[in-house]
């Protein structure tokens, strides 16, 4: 007998699959010759959860338009900019924002954008503080980072949409219900983490200037290290 309408649909479609797993292969052994030909330079990747500004603040840094929009998955492949801070040139990377659970027929998909971030030198991760479960997505994005073997990573914590942060309600040592403003959440934040950590608002400009220059001191301290003998550093 001849092949079914279903028969002849699912045949095409596995084909198509087939396809694109082909391509993807290309594409990442495409992605990890250019990282090859990075070497000299500091990576810093852009990590954090979903929807949270990594690409308003990789325009920013870089001065390039790269795709920014409020939903899910804006940011799908890796794009890498090279970006100078006063005379020290490194490389930035923007990668898909991490979710809870990522399905693992997703995996693939991103596995180009993943390699960034376990090939970085540098994370900055960027939490969108104006979220009512920012907490929870740091673990997440957390967990995610020591599933890839990047969680020891030199890290700086960004949190950003300061001016869209709305105080959440907790109790005090007396039971009492109070307000958490963004100062004591910050108090909280320094005292019990290691990870240099910054406070801004990429849309409105504010702090960017003290960001940079943490992120300067990151990169050259790591480039100094890594290439004591560099005459841009002179």
């Amino acid at each position: 007998p001849g092949e079914t309408q279903i028969e002849s649909d699912r045949r095409m479609i596995l084909e198509k699959i087939s396809l694109l797993k082909g391509r993807l292969k290309q594409i990442d052994r495409q992605n990890e010759t250019q990282r090859k030909n990075r070497t000299e330079l500091i990576r810093v990747a852009l990590v954090g959860y979903t929807n949270v500004g990594k690409s308003t603040i990789m325009n920013m840094l870089s001065k390039s338009e790269v795709f920014a929009e409020n939903k899910l998955f804006a940011t799908l492949d890796t794009t890498v900019r090279k970006v100078v801070i006063e005379n020290l040139p490194f490389l930035l990377s923007d990668t898909v924002g991490f979710i809870r659970k990522l399905p693992h027929h997703l995996v693939e998909c991103f596995k180009s954008t993943l390699d960034e971030v376990r090939e970085a030198d540098i994370l900055i991760h960027v939490v969108d503080v104006s979220h009512p479960n920012f907490e929870d997505q740091i673990n997440v994005v957390n967990e995610t980072l020591k599933d890839l073997g990047a969680r020891d990573k030199e890290t700086i914590v960004v949190f950003n949409k300061i001016d869209a942060y709305v105080s959440p309600e907790t109790l005090n040592e007396d039971e009492e219900p109070v307000k958490l403003t963004l100062d004591d959440f910050k108090k909280s934040w320094m005292a019990s983490n290691n990870a240099p950590a910054i406070f801004i608002s990429a849309t409105l400009k504010e702090n960017l200037d003290e960001f940079k220059q943490l992120l300067y001191d990151k990169v050259v301290a790591l480039h100094t290290q890594r290439y004591p003998y560099d005459k841009l550093l002179y």
